[in-house]
């Protein structure tokens, strides 16, 4: 089977990119998941997040957002000493925030699938790259929700953190034409 060309070097990447990315996502717990877990990649690489995988969701009560939003000082110093997470205090912190404007979100536009999947009218933007050096970091639209998302209280969700997200959860679908799984 031929795959896009970052899902070559490890079993872990393959998995993901066989199973994961670039499907269209609804499910309001897995979109809050991926948004956490992009935001807590940033200046790692996602193979590291995929290795840690199993402790963050044991270590972030699987990232149910009414949990996570009431985390506290306690909550956030032992996460600060799990060595199976990402130990930066601030995308620690973050993952608390982000739970709070998520369920402000969700109350708002009656799920935080309807808020996301608005951005594109529910349908997902499929490229069709033919080498991985055209699929870009960043665009028009993930500056739009980035900004939309900060301006509603979420934290490490710059434009290429949000484009990154938007490849996982599947509303920008950007599997290079020759991949088996587009």
């Amino acid at each position: 089977m031929k795959r896009c060309d970052w899902a070559t070097k490890h079993a872990l990447e393959t998995h993901y990119h066989d199973t994961e990315w670039g499907v269209p996502s609804y499910d309001d717990h897995y979109l809050f998941k991926m948004l956490v877990l992009e935001g807590m990649q940033a200046g790692l690489s996602w193979l590291t997040i995929l290795s840690k995988m199993e402790t963050l969701c044991q270590a972030y009560d699987d990232f149910v957002p009414q949990v996570v939003a009431e985390y506290d000082e306690a909550k956030w110093e032992a996460l600060l000493a799990d060595p199976g997470v990402v130990r930066n205090r601030l995308k620690i912190k973050a993952v608390t925030t982000n739970a709070q404007a998520y369920l402000a979100v969700s109350k708002e536009f009656g799920s935080f699938s309807n808020y996301i999947w608005s951005f594109v009218q529910g349908q997902p933007l499929i490229n069709h790259w033919t080498s991985i050096d055209q699929v870009p970091a960043k665009s028009d639209l993930s500056d739009k929700l980035s900004k939309d998302l900060q301006k509603r209280g979420f934290k490490f969700v710059g434009s290429t953190t949000v484009y990154a997200f938007m490849q996982a959860v599947g509303i920008v679908n950007d599997h290079l034409e020759s991949c088996d799984f587009k």
